[in-house]
């Protein structure tokens, strides 16, 4: 569960990042956090499959529970990260100009 939705918010992040013609929401970072994370999820799940076998297939409902809630804690963490970089570095320039109208 944690890889199928790190992996359904990479996609939808590189979606958006291709699609935008600049980068200046700095959403480059985002997509290489959220990928690295699904490599991260996909080698623990091809480790799990070897351990556990066909049994990994059959997940118990607390187990995907718990997995789904892990998922969104890494996507929620990844977009904290990401604003807080986008806050730092204010691309457009707003935050300063509000801090020296101030």
């Amino acid at each position: 569960m944690t890889l199928l939705l790190t992996v359904f918010a990479a996609v939808i992040v590189t979606a958006c990042w291709y699609f935008r013609r600049n980068d200046d929401m700095c959403l480059g970072v985002l997509v290489f956090m959220y990928w690295g994370a699904s490599l991260m999820w996909l080698v623990d799940a091809v480790f799990e499959y070897a351990e556990l076998g066909a049994k990994y297939f059959q997940p118990e409902v607390n187990d995907m529970i718990n997995d789904a809630f892990l998922g969104l804690s890494v996507i929620a963490l990844g977009l904290v990260i990401w604003l807080i970089r986008l806050l730092i570095k204010d691309p457009k320039g707003t935050i300063r100009t509000a801090l020296q109208k101030g």
